[in-house]
């Protein structure tokens, strides 16, 4: 097969993105509109609903195809509804980013004091709330040949210092896990780990002048902070058939601060 640049568009397929309708210049937006302009169809998913409706208001203005819908991906009843008004709207689902998690609520609470009820409640969002999203488009992309399925983790998993670590190091074991069950289906399932991103909820929790960007500044090899734009590539990349043959992998988009091999 002779590479092309079209293989990065995405014209035809219908994404499902989590958590993109929530603080302003957000991530998950960013991917909904990356997205968008690759040709897919979008679903803005968020339990803000004016937020993710205001979203998919912003991409339908491009010319795109784009819907909101509330949900919280912790309840089974809500995220199956979020499917049916994919199938509904466009047909079925071919992509499913799982971006929605707790940071700001639960960055920094420390695990030897964490209460049980915060710590199920992180946990039930950023890695059950990843899976029952991913068992709920399963059917849908196994109707339609194949799919591509795309966690959110963190630099901060690399290695996991805090409670909001070891839950993105957890979806990085429920990435592997399904990439290694789906593959044979043509389901491609990967994940993303941002580094320190200046987005509305990025800054909340690092401003400017805090001293953990001083550190940055020293260890990281190249910027120690980027736009959520700057993580749209590699989101398309995992989307697409360009990326057909990855699967269960972490692709560290940080500017070089998590370095691995």
């Amino acid at each position: 097969m002779t590479f092309s640049i079209d293989q990065f568009r995405l014209e035809g397929k219908v994404a499902i993105v989590t958590g993109a309708g929530g603080r302003g210049n957000s991530i998950g937006r960013a991917y909904a509109l990356g997205l968008a302009k690759a040709g897919a169809s979008i679903v803005v998913a968020d339990m803000n609903e004016a937020g993710a409706k205001a979203v998919a208001e912003e991409i339908a203005a491009t010319g795109a195809k784009a819907i909101g819908v509330g949900v919280d991906i912790t309840k089974q009843d809500q995220v199956e509804r979020m499917v049916a008004a994919a199938t509904d709207s466009f047909g079925g689902v071919d992509i499913l980013v799982n971006n929605a998690a707790l940071m700001v609520e639960v960055a920094g609470a420390q695990i030897t004091d964490i209460s049980i009820d915060d710590w199920n409640r992180m946990m039930n969002v950023n890695v059950t709330g990843a899976l029952i999203c991913s068992q709920a488009v399963l059917p849908s992309m196994r109707a339609r040949g194949g799919g591509k399925i795309v966690n959110q983790l963190s630099g901060g998993a690399f290695p996991a210092t805090g409670s909001y670590g070891v839950s993105k190091l957890a979806l990085y074991g429920l990435t592997t896990t399904l990439a290694k069950m789906l593959g044979k289906e043509n389901i491609n399932v990967n994940a993303i780990a941002p580094g320190n991103v200046k987005s509305e909820a990025g800054k909340m929790l690092v401003p400017d002048d805090s001293p953990f960007i001083q550190f940055l500044n020293m260890t990281v090899a190249m910027r120690p902070r980027g736009e959520p734009d700057e993580l749209v590539g590699a989101l398309l990349l995992l989307c697409s058939e360009a990326g057909s043959w990855i699967t269960g992998q972490c692709l560290h988009v940080d500017g070089g601060w998590v370095l691995r091999p």
